[in-house]
């Protein structure tokens, strides 16, 4: 486990706190769920190296390439460079933990350290991420509730055309309520209740050598007896036939997030498993 206190200074914490009454009433009260965007959210050096160090970050990636979405991950922060890791320790340390309750008003928050699901994400043109709200419990600790995202775009010069935006959906799914364009230093914060509906759907249009890039964070809060279910993918009104393999495949991360849960079986197999599942599926249509 990572050791815990005052880390090295990657975000901009003293720009957040001197905003930080007017932010909080911006969280507490955003639709279609507690949310807030922060530009320039880091240090404008730290950042542009931290986007050169994801860039060029080559192995050690885990597929989720499958009807649900199109992108990939990477949880070591053994193999990420310098920027990359002080950023995480940040963003794990104890002083922003508390700048986030204060923020969002949830105490008590717990950081994930084994980053399951988090850590660095990436796109390339094609990706996408279908509609869905979050896993609700940590898959190793059942007592661990998930309660928010911190995504940090890292897309120097990203384009409005190419796509990628963040859609934030109602909590009926029958409208989008806010999007968010990836935009290179931008973090979006947001609460991830069961109905938190978020994604971004549509297949991006950016140049072959161009990704979307985040580094991605969940925190979580310690209960009794939280919901557990696995990510809830959704389709979108207009849809159509898509919404039968959006079904099936959700049904598929169910049935795997179920053996996670008991047997501790890698995210990596499961990804294997579920881009094999999309290539019969393509092959029989």
């Amino acid at each position: 486990m990572e050791p815990k206190g005052r880390a090295a200074s990657v975000v901009n914490v003293a720009a957040i706190r001197g905003d930080l009454e007017r932010m909080r009433h911006c969280y507490q009260t955003a639709v279609p769920f507690p949310h807030i965007v922060i530009d320039d959210f880091a240090e404008l050096d730290a950042a542009q190296q931290a986007a050169e160090e994801l860039a060029g970050l080559s192995e050690g990636w885990t597929s989720y390439v499958h009807v649900n979405e199109r992108k990939y991950a990477h949880g070591r922060p053994d193999q990420w460079g310098s920027a990359l890791r002080a950023a995480l320790a940040q963003l794990n340390g104890d002083e922003f933990v508390e700048l986030l309750t204060e923020l969002t008003g949830i105490p008590e928050l717990l950081v994930d350290h084994e980053l399951e699901g988090a850590g660095l994400h990436h796109s390339g043109r094609g990706g996408y991420l279908n509609i869905h709200a979050d896993f609700t419990v940590h898959p190793k600790h059942r007592t661990w509730r998930r309660r928010l995202n911190l995504l940090w775009y890292l897309n120097p010069d990203w384009q409005s055309e190419w796509g990628g935006a963040l859609e934030l959906w109602s909590k009926d799914m029958k409208r989008c309520v806010q999007t968010i364009d990836p935009v290179f230093n931008r973090a979006v914060i947001f609460t991830t209740d069961a109905d938190s509906f978020h994604g971004h759907p549509e297949p991006m249009q950016c140049p072959e050598d161009v990704r979307r890039q985040s580094l991605a964070l969940y925190y979580f809060t310690q209960e009794t007896a939280p919901l557990v279910r696995s990510t809830e993918y959704r389709p979108r009104p207009g849809d159509g036939w898509r919404a039968v393999p959006i079904f099936l495949d959700k049904t598929a991360v169910r049935v795997f997030d179920a053996v996670k849960r008991r047997s501790g079986t890698s995210d990596d197999r499961a990804g294997r498993l579920l881009q094999r599942l999309d290539k019969t599926r393509k092959r029989r249509g």
